[in-house]
């Protein structure tokens, strides 16, 4: 059996399982909703596609510069993906964010290069959460963007998310979205989980969202999965 195919047979086994987690549509109190590059003039606006409110991340970080994804690619993406902010100077640029200590957040990072500067040249870079790192972005191989979503335990009250340059192009970003969980909707006990598998499945009323998580601890993968079960409301998420 496939991989793919193996975790959508045990993911259908969780819904009768101990790890299933069902949850109405949530409010979007504690929601960071960031539209980067998105000038603070148009800020903020409602996202129909998912109900969010985004506004501009001008407020989170004081360096980079807005750039705009060429009309023929942004007409097939949602509105948070039209801009974005390069970052030209220094190695390392961040993002500060006000969490709540000891809150889980499932937190989601997508980056859409949409030729913004004219040159066909996709980045790569590294993406860090504070000192560690998250993720290494390989826009060369995705030309449709990426989206980097994970489980974090908050253990201050602030929360950096930094862009690494580690070659010859210029780190960006399109959009962040940051959700207050409850913290009993997955288990965190060690390190954070990252997304392995998203799958949904919907009637003429709701939809439900089913996940995979791989504990990590950012700069290692252990094989504990974890199973989650949303109900969605008819609202995707």
């Amino acid at each position: 059996m496939r991989v793919r195919d193996n975790m959508k047979y045990h993911l259908l086994l969780a819904i009768i399982g101990t790890f299933a987690v069902i949850v109405g549509a949530q409010t979007q109190e504690g929601f960071i909703s960031l539209d980067c590059g998105l000038p603070l003039d148009e800020s903020p606006y409602n996202n129909s596609f998912n109900g969010l409110t985004f506004s501009s991340d001008s407020n989170f970080i004081q360096t980079g510069k807005i750039g705009k994804v060429d009309k023929d690619v942004f007409k097939r993406f949602a509105k948070q993906y039209g801009t974005m902010r390069y970052f030209p100077e220094g190695k390392r640029n961040c993002y500060s964010l006000d969490v709540k200590r000891g809150t889980n957040y499932d937190m989601a990072v997508s980056f859409l290069y949409g030729n913004y500067d004219g040159l066909n040249r996709e980045p790569s870079f590294d993406l860090y959460l504070g000192t560690n790192k998250w993720e290494r972005i390989d826009l060369g191989s995705r030309p449709n963007g990426t989206r980097e979503e994970i489980i974090h335990k908050a253990k201050s009250n602030s929360l950096d998310i930094c862009l690494v340059k580690t070659g010859a192009t210029l780190p960006m970003i399109s959009a962040i979205e940051i959700r207050p969980l409850g913290n009993d909707i997955y288990l965190t006990r060690s390190g954070s989980l990252a997304l392995f598998f998203r799958e949904y499945y919907s009637t003429s009323i709701e939809q439900i969202r089913l996940c995979t998580w791989i504990v990590r601890k950012l700069d290692s993968l252990s094989i504990l999965v974890i199973y989650g079960i949303t109900l969605l409301n008819g609202k995707r998420k």
